[in-house]
């Protein structure tokens, strides 16, 4: 490990940390092939500093056939020739440790593509060595409570093999077989595969598809005592060997499920808060945040000092409403109206823009808040100049199109013509690269690119704020604006958020520990006055706020008379 990664990685680096996503493949090509690879994110770290994200985590880059965009690995220890080398891959870590960003990757360990050589050889014989790293049955009925993540594809959780003459289990697409973890070899092997890719440099993982490794008959395989374990040895395994990285769990799961994963932070330091990514648009279409301000009680106390929710507004996947009741979800769609196609997988694939209707105010007040809340957020690529996606394109490719670099035949992204794209571009008009790209947007100060850009700066600024886990909720009277401090003993910031499409008036108590003495850190509504101790705000529709206050410092004692 250089220097340079060393001083990154203190054992809290992540708190203060905010984390952009970007699949390789769609991010920039640096060679003119029509796909993105490793030199090409080297070439944007640029823009990613200038952003003001301190974090990528880097979509699968492992060699795979890509029926599942890299989450079917054929080789764990190997860089996808489409991406590059592992030369490249080291230049990437390095320049991005240069510039103090922190990168994480992909560990995938729940399943392999049906083309990894293990698989291969698994299914040629019941006695070959790999056999028993997958789950085979002659029946295929076995575990009929767990949920087959792909119901709109896939019948069963369950395939037969012609070769094996038996069906195997896969949870997810039958191109991806899962592994048997009672078998001690494929622990040891993934073991194996995160010590790798730590020692060439990387500063941690999101753990896809987390709490179903075991598999036991009666349960919905899902959280299982021996699942927490694993995770729970290679956490303190990082700990030991690779001391300040870090572990990002993938858990969508009920809230009780989902704050399991900290464990107190020895089991992953990092939890994505898939609990309340619903919520934040369910608020919008109710003009309330009750629903976010319920789950923010229910999960704020549940983080540990040494940990941080992870919160994310869209990522790769298609936008999950699988923890939504029935009602949650007819609101939804009552708000959200949906082209034909864009449900998938009981949720939704649409990129957040779109979703809200090309509205950069809601997409800013989002944003907002998520920078706002304790713990870590996750933008998604292409989200800070409002890109569109492609509900033509199968499953989830929908929110994974080349990114809109310039108004350009082929976005910037590529020297190919359109046409000759892995992906395609964009082609809704409101959305397409000539509306949304990143050169137009740094030109225009009122852009959402540099009004983005502006929160990330200020959040940076006052990182002894936003980084702590201090947080402390205000009750507005049933106002549709969500209202909370983030206190500190130097001062205290007090975040404001109108989820109404209205203007909203209102008025808070100022707690004895602060200077009736404001400072705008950032101003998204229309005004704010202070009297009699009383902070006076006026918000505009969507509209937000971030107003630092100086702590009330207690008066110095008297020296005694002599």
């Amino acid at each position: 490990m250089s220097a340079q990664a060393s001083e990154l990685r203190s054992p809290d680096w992540f708190r203060s940390v905010v984390f952009y996503e970007l699949p390789i493949r769609s991010f920039f090509d640096s060679n003119g092939d029509g796909i993105g690879d490793l030199p090409g994110v080297r070439a944007k770290l640029d823009y990613l500093t200038d952003l003001g994200v301190g974090g990528i985590w880097l979509l699968p880059f492992y060699r795979s056939p890509w029926r599942d965009d890299g989450y079917d690995i054929s080789n764990h220890y190997e860089i996808d020739p489409r991406f590059g080398t592992v030369a490249d891959f080291d230049a990437l870590i390095g320049d991005a440790h240069g510039r103090g960003l922190r990168v994480i990757g992909d560990l995938v360990t729940n399943h392999v593509s049906d083309e990894h050589p293990w698989f291969q050889e698994a299914r040629r014989s019941r006695d070959a060595p790999h056999r028993s790293w997958f789950l085979w049955s002659d029946t295929g009925t076995e575990f009929s409570r767990a949920r087959r993540m792909f119901p709109d594809y896939e019948p069963s959780n369950w395939t037969f093999d012609e070769v094996a003459g038996q069906y195997y289990f896969h949870r997810f697409f039958a191109t991806q077989p899962d592994l048997n973890y009672d078998t001690p070899a494929v622990h040891d092997e993934m073991f194996r595969v995160a010590r790798f890719w730590l020692g060439h440099g990387l500063d941690g993982f999101r753990c896809d598809a987390a709490p179903y490794l075991y598999k036991r008959e009666g349960t919905t395989c899902q959280s299982l005592p021996e699942t927490h374990r694993f995770w729970h040895d290679l956490h303190a395994m990082m700990e030991s060997e690779f001391p300040g990285t870090v572990l990002v769990s993938e858990a969508n799961q009920t809230i009780a499920e989902t704050v399991a994963y900290f464990d107190h932070g020895e089991e992953f330091p990092m939890v994505l808060h898939f609990p309340i990514m619903p919520n934040f648009y369910l608020g919008l279409a109710e003009n309330n945040p009750k629903r976010v301000l319920d789950v923010l009680r229910a999960t704020l106390p549940s983080a540990p000092e040494n940990g941080a929710w992870a919160y994310f507004l869209r990522n790769h996947d298609e936008l999950s409403l699988e923890q939504a009741s029935e009602d949650e979800k007819a609101l939804f769609f009552r708000y959200f109206p949906l082209p034909p196609g864009a449900r998938v997988h009981n949720g939704v694939r649409r990129r957040l823009a779109p979703l809200v209707g090309g509205e950069d105010g809601s997409v800013l007040l989002l944003t907002a808040l998520i920078l706002g809340l304790p713990g870590s957020p996750f933008l998604y690529y292409g989200d800070e100049i409002g890109m569109g996606d492609r509900i033509d394109l199968p499953d989830r490719d929908a929110v994974r199109t080349p990114m809109q670099w310039e108004n350009a035949p082929s976005a910037g992204f590529s020297t190919l013509p359109p046409d000759a794209l892995t992906r395609p571009l964009v082609t809704d008009p409101p959305f397409a690269p000539a509306a949304r790209n990143v050169s137009d947007q740094e030109l225009n100060t009122r852009s959402l690119l540099w009004r983005v850009r502006t929160l990330l700066r200020i959040r940076a600024a006052h990182s002894a704020i936003f980084s702590s886990n201090l947080y402390e909720g205000i009750d507005l009277g049933g106002a549709p604006v969500l209202g909370f401090w983030r206190p500190n003993a130097e001062y205290s910031v007090l975040c404001l958020y109108n989820f109404a499409t209205e203007p909203q008036n209102g008025s808070i108590a100022l707690p004895g520990s602060v200077w009736a003495s404001p400072v705008e850190l950032l101003r998204g509504g229309l005004a704010s006055t202070v009297a009699d101790h009383t902070f006076r705000y006026r918000l505009a529709p969507r509209g937000f706020s971030w107003t630092m206050f100086l702590a009330r410092r207690p008066p110095a004692p008297r020296p005694s008379a002599s």
